[in-house]
């Protein structure tokens, strides 16, 4: 493992852990519907992140249940992430065509 990929591991885990301990912190302190699917969409990208480098280390579960050739965790974390953003954009889409 070279240095810039190095950088790259450190970077990731140390800001998408600060991400993820501030959106903790956000948590309790809202109860907007929102607000709760970007927190946890937040979280689930952290997961996402480690996950990918545990896999990158050999360390991480490919898992037995497999889509064609891609394991289902693979294939589910993005989509998991990108739901849960999706849903809390649409859900403040449609409250700011309500206001109008």
């Amino acid at each position: 493992m070279d240095t810039g990929q190095t950088m790259h591991i450190i970077s990731q885990l140390s800001l998408g852990a600060v991400v993820t301990f501030l959106a903790i912190l956000l948590w309790p302190k809202t109860r907007d519907a929102a607000w709760m699917l970007v927190i946890i969409g937040s979280i689930a990208a952290y997961i996402e992140i480690v996950f990918s480098i545990l896999k990158t280390f050999g360390i991480g579960g490919e898992g037995f249940l497999h889509i064609g050739s891609v394991p289902l965790i693979t294939f589910l974390l993005p989509i998991i992430r990108m739901g849960f953003f999706t849903v809390a954009f649409l859900i403040m889409l449609i409250r700011q065509s309500r206001q109008s």
